[in-house]
């Protein structure tokens, strides 16, 4: 089977070799017309996902972590570059940080809504900061009200996050699996 899965970043390269294969394509908006809402979902020429950063339909990423997050997430096994964890991927790519890395928790929480209604499994949110905010965790409820994981990265400060929480990767939600990185 293949997962469908939103990567809530700074965009995704959806041209690029290793990850244009992977990419859930919105096909209505990929065949409508241009500056049209086609499929009527409240969001214009959202052919490869969005940009909650831009306010626009295209999640094109000019940071470079998303397509990381991506490439490692679900990279072709094309012999060609590297191969990603996962084969029978389709990716969702959800801008809401800008090229500069930092974003609007108003935009993260439109991202995930944005997410719900792509129909994803999987969200890979590999952000964080910020204190608790009861809308954020109302988003990330939603998410597992629709049966989707929620993957948050725990930080990059080597804090123990019991005692220093980092959002969103503590929210107590039952879908939230907060990742973190053991060495380089």
């Amino acid at each position: 089977n293949t997962i469908k899965i939103a990567v809530i970043d700074t965009g995704v390269d959806y041209n690029h070799p290793d990850l244009k294969a992977q990419m859930d394509v919105n096909l209505a908006e990929l065949n409508g017309k241009p500056g049209v809402d086609d499929d009527g979902n409240g969001y214009v020429d959202d052919i490869y996902g969005y940009d909650f950063a831009n306010k626009d339909g295209d999640p094109a990423d000019g940071h470079g972590h998303g397509t990381h997050c991506a490439g490692v997430i679900g990279a072709s096994h094309n012999n060609v570059g590297i191969a990603g964890v996962m084969a029978n991927v389709k990716i969702v790519g959800i801008k809401f940080l800008s090229d500069k890395g930092s974003g609007e928790t108003i935009d993260a929480i439109s991202a995930i809504d944005y997410a719900i209604k792509r129909g994803v499994q999987v969200m890979s949110n590999s952000w964080g900061g910020g204190d608790k905010e009861q809308s954020l965790l109302d988003a990330i409820t939603a998410a597992e009200q629709a049966g989707i994981t929620f993957v948050a990265a725990a930080g990059n400060e080597s804090n123990n996050n019991d005692s220093t929480p980092s959002y969103p990767a503590n929210y107590d939600v039952s879908n939230v699996i907060s990742v973190g990185s053991y060495t380089s």
